[in-house]
């Protein structure tokens, strides 16, 4: 049977408890989300999850994923959406849950596959996490009282969603675009990580970033690439260009 949020996966990273899992589980089937990974939960027990996840929720509890980092979670993945409660330094350029919704139902209608990316209760992704996921949302709160429940926060996004795949314009088409890929297709995060690697590896060879912090300093290629949605046929492109400059460099 298909639902509402095909194509969409909800990741938790580094989960406490599995009774949250349960109630994210709950949250899921209620908005039409069929998938939810877990990357390498703090402790992980799906009998506990049970009871929280209701009669609903134990298809998808059976069927959860479990990973041991983030990058190999979202590998198949063309969008990433992270989710994040600080903002500054790493955590620039963050958008509304509509706004994340709306990016979210385009990718769906294309036919790639997103995932939605939630932190540990207790503090949420941290700076080197962030760097996996091509966009950041933000849930805006009460400053007195800004702490969410993780699956209020993933009901939350969940619902925008829905509401951003049921009422998207132009849905003719975002079909006409997933069955006729004249630019061929997304690439994926796990090739975006590669360019990222290979990129920063020219960079450094050039002397363009310092060898202090170089992750930091490459942020903003990865906020330009992840706003461009690069093809494969531009993925190759800027991959033959790094391995020339390697091979020049030596």
């Amino acid at each position: 049977m298909t639902s509402l949020l095909d194509g969409l996966d909800i990741v938790l990273v580094k989960t406490r408890f599995p009774e949250n899992i349960g109630m994210t589980a709950r949250a899921c089937v209620n908005m039409g989300c069929s998938s939810l990974c877990l990357v390498d939960p703090e402790r992980w027990d799906r009998e506990k999850a049970r009871p929280l996840a209701t009669p609903k929720g134990q298809d998808l509890l059976d069927g959860v994923k479990v990973y041991t980092d983030l990058p190999e979670a979202v590998a198949p993945v063309t969008l990433v959406v992270g989710t994040t409660a600080r903002v500054g330094g790493w955590r620039q350029s963050l958008l509304s849950p509509r706004r994340a919704a709306a990016d979210v139902a385009e990718a769906l209608a294309r036919g790639e596959r997103v995932a939605l990316v939630f932190g540990p209760e207790d503090r949420g992704l941290n700076n080197e996490e962030i760097t996996h996921c091509h966009k950041l949302v933000t849930i805006p709160t009460d400053p007195a009282a800004s702490s969410l429940n993780l699956a209020q926060a993933v009901l939350l996004l969940l619902y925008e969603c829905a509401n951003a795949v049921r009422n998207r314009p132009g849905k003719d088409a975002g079909n006409a675009e997933k069955n006729h890929p004249g630019s061929g297709r997304q690439v994926t995060a796990a090739e975006q990580e590669r360019l990222m690697e290979s990129l920063k590896d020219m960079l450094l060879r050039l002397d363009y970033l310092h060898g202090d912090n170089p992750d930091y300093f490459i942020m903003p290629w990865r906020r330009l690439f992840s706003r461009a949605g690069l093809r494969r046929h531009e993925y190759d492109a800027l991959m033959g260009l790094c391995r020339q400059v390697r091979h020049k460099l030596g």
